[in-house]
């Protein structure tokens, strides 16, 4: 299973230098070829290199023939320079073959390919986060990025949340256990799309966010506050994108810090405050965002979603 994979930082600046070598040894270590960007280490006050950089990499990534473009870290970067990337050149290599990985910065990439060519990009690890960590990468997410290595990727599945299960999903059994709404339904055929919460709401009324409607949304964030990932959402929600969609998943929200006057405030309480704004489900606990435990996601492509009471299922394959 030899793939060509590409390394390259359209976003923050490499600061982690052993995270960095440990991603390509582990890499090389399974088999793969992997080409690194000339200016993957380079450095520009808190980016990898000034914009004009950056986007040559982006380009030499599409122009590599590799079979994976995976970015070495995120941080912030891509929406300044959406405008000069070369879009024609970025969907040829994606129709010829090559998949592009990356996570939260990465977002502002992937909402623009989408929105300006419809070519699918995928959601998962940066080389960094996702395989240089010190001690062993996660399992599944190891095991989801040899399988879209494979071609062989075709679901997600995952258990929501136990008080975050709504009626809104579907029909209620009043017998379930310990009260939990038992619910079913299935959502066939819906663009799946999305990622960071905070780069995807700075992305609203620019050419770069897309318009998605009958759509499965799925969003995570780090380092935000509820009140701020509320004050994202009622942007959404006010814009009128949340309710043109035909589900919204909530993946993992983490490092933040609750403080005494939230008096009780905290992400379940946002979650409970959606799902009275709006008539579409809200699935909790999709296992993707800034943790080690990621699945990969298609973002652009059509999928189906099943949800049985807690189980919720996500394919795109056969």
């Amino acid at each position: 299973m030899k793939k060509h994979i590409y390394i390259y930082s359209p976003s923050g600046a490499m600061r982690d230098k052993a995270a960095f070598k440990r991603g390509v040894a582990r890499l090389q270590a399974l088999g793969h070829e992997v080409e690194v960007d000339a200016d993957v280490l380079t450095s520009h006050q808190r980016f990898a290199g000034d914009d004009e950089t950056r986007l040559a990499a982006i380009h030499r990534a599409a122009a590599s023939k590799a079979d994976v473009a995976l970015m070495s870290r995120g941080g912030y970067g891509l929406t300044r320079i959406l405008p000069q990337i070369h879009y024609k050149k970025v969907a040829k290599a994606i129709e010829q073959g090559m998949l592009f990985v990356g996570i939260s910065d990465f977002t502002a990439f992937q909402s623009a390919v989408l929105a300006r060519t419809g070519a699918i990009t995928w959601a998962g690890p940066a080389l960094c986060e996702g395989f240089g960590v010190a001690g062993e990468p996660d399992d599944i997410m190891t095991a989801c990025f040899d399988d879209l290595l494979l071609g062989q990727g075709e679901g997600a599945g995952w258990r929501q949340h136990r008080d975050t299960v709504s009626d809104k999903i579907g029909a209620v059994d009043a017998s379930a256990a310990g009260g939990l709404a038992d619910a079913s339904r299935h959502i066939s055929n819906a663009t799946l799309w999305g990622g960071n919460l905070t780069i995807l709401t700075s992305l609203l009324a620019t050419p770069y966010f897309p318009e998605i409607k009958g759509g499965v949304l799925f969003l995570e964030d780090v380092g935000e506050h509820p009140y701020r990932i509320e004050r994202m959402l009622t942007q959404l929600l006010y814009a009128g994108v949340l309710a043109r969609q035909k589900a919204i998943i909530l993946g993992q929200f983490t490092e933040f810090k609750l403080v005494p006057h939230d008096r009780g405030f905290k992400l379940p309480s946002v979650v409970d405050w959606l799902k009275t704004r709006i008539k579409v489900p809200v699935l909790t606990n999709l296992p993707y965002g800034h943790v080690a435990t990621k699945v990969l996601l298609p973002v652009g492509a059509k999928t189906d979603l099943s949800v049985e009471g807690r189980d919720a299922l996500l394919f795109w394959g056969h």
